[in-house]
């Protein structure tokens, strides 16, 4: 087990309990670590500190943490040998005696994979949500039967991971130009993607996005290709005269579906069909469609205040999450942006910005953003941080004003994680209703 963290401690145990010899290894030293001792207890050997190429001798399966790069010298040397690299997901496909639903894509993902459990949930049908949503997907795949479904988030650092993966039901919401410092190129970032459906057959099912068809070759896929498009009537799900429709039958007026924007029209479209292809009622559906408020810190509606709605989108860390974000309202926007300077510009984020009535930029690019509102005409605050911000707006705020925290930035600036940072903004928010 390379690397410890979640994925690693769930993996070391469940092999254990299988009967494998199991050696955990971390750079880093894991002396005083509760987990780490809580393995040794079991017999487990735990190598940390380094990664010793003495590790290979016995020409092990290495099941790797997705977030450890493949160019350390143990994975060099492994590979030239030959050895079998894998994630803890593929683990979960071994061992898993439900039929797997697969969400993977640049955007969106962990927003199909809530409303697909959601769907379930309201349902008769069981599943479990599992993988890089935060749940690791080989402890969930311990608990579930022929007879339950198993949701599972896969990055592509999973799927890279991956040798006979194989979804019942596999989903590709989008494939856009993303962590290239770790892939290498777009053409490997897609290849793992890709990984998702390489193993499906004929009885399995794909759901692709119509608008990027272009990215697949149909010769080479066996399985079932359903598309789904906010745009045109397709071979599967899709928008027509505000309605959602597949297999000629309108499942729910999009008027009536609580997320807001274009892109989460989509998720929806992808979390419909999974659904239904597994079993789950139309009832259970739209009953999420009509009250499922989104994930937390993703385009999450945290509340209103004297009519205004507030926001909550912090896991916007880079200019193509806040795109989605300003393009979901029709409303004046106060935007609430800034945070760690990577370097780039946002010129990007220009097309997007016609609903923006006010920018409050904070952290160490908020003078880039202040000249960004500057040049398009709009007027921009300047804060100290998110907390400081919302207690900005509170003089500036209009009727009919949306609050959007998407800060198109990392948070490391200010700000341990995303998570910390909207939750700042969220208690804020929550005191300020208190006072008027």
């Amino acid at each position: 087990m390379l690397g410890l963290a979640k994925s690693g401690y769930e993996s070391a145990k469940l092999c254990h309990k299988l009967g494998a010899e199991v050696t955990v290894n971390d750079g880093k030293d894991l002396s005083s670590d509760p987990h780490a001792l809580e393995l040794e207890q079991q017999g487990i050997r735990v190598i940390s500190g380094e990664h010793p190429l003495s590790l290979l001798d016995n020409k092990p399966l290495i099941v790797k943490n997705p977030g450890i790069p493949y160019n350390i010298p143990l994975l060099q040397e492994a590979m030239n040998q030959g050895l079998d690299i894998i994630t803890e997901v593929e683990l979960s496909y071994y061992i898993s005696e439900a039929p797997i639903i697969g969400i993977t894509g640049t955007n969106g993902k962990t927003t199909v994979t809530s409303l697909i459990g959601d769907m379930f949930g309201n349902s008769k049908v069981n599943g479990q949500v599992s993988g890089n949503i935060g749940v690791v997907a080989s402890k969930v795949a311990q608990e579930v039967t022929k007879d339950d479904y198993l949701i599972t988030e896969l990055s592509s650092f999973q799927l890279l991971g991956t040798i006979h993966y194989r979804p019942h039901i596999a989903i590709v919401t989008n494939i856009y130009s993303a962590h290239l410092d770790y892939h290498g190129s777009l053409e490997e970032y897609q290849n793992a993607k890709k990984n998702i459906f390489k193993n499906q057959t004929e009885d399995d099912y794909l759901i692709f996005n119509y608008e990027q068809r272009h990215l697949i070759d149909t010769d080479d896929i066996k399985s079932k290709i359903l598309y789904f498009s906010t745009n045109q009537k397709v071979n599967g799900i899709y928008i027509e005269d505000d309605y959602v429709v597949y297999n000629g039958i309108r499942i729910i007026n999009t008027h009536d579906i609580v997320l807001p924007g274009k892109h989460n029209l989509e998720n929806v479209l992808v979390a419909v069909l999974a659904a239904l292809l597994s079993g789950v009622d139309v009832k259970s559906v739209v009953h999420t469609l009509t009250t499922f408020s989104g994930i937390k810190h993703r385009l999450q509606y945290v509340g209103n205040n004297r009519g205004n709605k507030y926001y909550n989108d912090s896991k916007a860390t880079n200019t193509l999450a806040t795109r989605f974000a300003l393009s979901s309202f029709n409303s004046p926007i106060i935007w609430l942006c800034g945070g760690l300077d990577r370097g780039n510009d946002f010129d990007d984020l220009i097309p997007y910005m016609d609903n923006v009535r006010l920018m409050v930029t904070f952290g160490e690019t908020k003078d880039k953003l202040k000249t960004l509102g500057a040049s398009q005409g709009k007027e921009v605050l300047q804060a100290n941080d998110v907390k400081d911000a919302v207690n900005l707006i509170q003089d500036y705020i209009q009727s009919n004003d949306v609050v959007l925290l998407s800060p198109a930035c990392a948070s490391w600036d200010q700000y341990d994680t995303f998570e910390a940072r909207g939750d700042e903004r969220r208690e804020r928010g929550e005191k300020k209703k208190k006072t008027f």
